[in-house]
């Protein structure tokens, strides 16, 4: 069973994103220490292997926790607000773009070891993914969620609950 779907097993579908955000945020961490270790210090079999680690949680965990939102949390928001939904719709393709350059710099640098401008590259991509991933996840934190509490009721909450299932 994935990290998420023992997440999930709670019952209040804020707390449970939230609860995932945080995982996500230890893996993104991760992410930008040990890139940046391998551009300043070199390739390292265990900085690549905790890199690789934080790539795959992104690529498995964080499209099921986007899939969430935009399938059982997004439409039933809709029916009081679109705005906020759009943007995060919009920063899910954005991410999804700059996961696709994340990987290809990843593999690039585990393919060429010794090249020193291939780890520079992985560093300043991996960067910038984290910013925007660490800015999503503080727009959704601390605006759309609270907004989600405003405007949901509780058997709005539960639907939303049973669509993460």
């Amino acid at each position: 069973m994935s990290r998420i779907a023992t997440i999930r097993k709670q019952i209040d579908p804020i707390a449970q994103l939230m609860q995932e955000h945080d995982l996500a945020l230890v893996h993104l961490a991760a992410l930008n220490r040990e890139t940046q270790s391998i551009a300043e210090k070199g390739f390292s079999r265990e900085a690549y292997e905790r890199i690789l680690s934080a790539v795959e949680f992104i690529e498995d965990e964080v499209s099921v926790h986007n899939k969430s939102e935009e399938e059982a949390l997004f439409p039933v928001l809709e029916r009081y607000v679109e705005g906020p939904t759009k943007l995060m719709r919009d920063d899910h393709k954005v991410l999804k773009r700059e996961f696709v350059r994340l990987r290809r710099a990843v593999n690039k640098v585990g393919k060429e070891r010794k090249n020193k401008r291939a780890a520079q590259d992985l560093a300043t991509i991996s960067k910038t993914i984290v910013q925007r991933f660490v800015n999503h996840i503080h727009k959704e934190n601390h605006i759309l969620f609270p907004l989600v509490q405003k405007f949901l009721t509780k058997d709005a909450l539960r639907e939303v609950a049973r669509r993460m299932l």
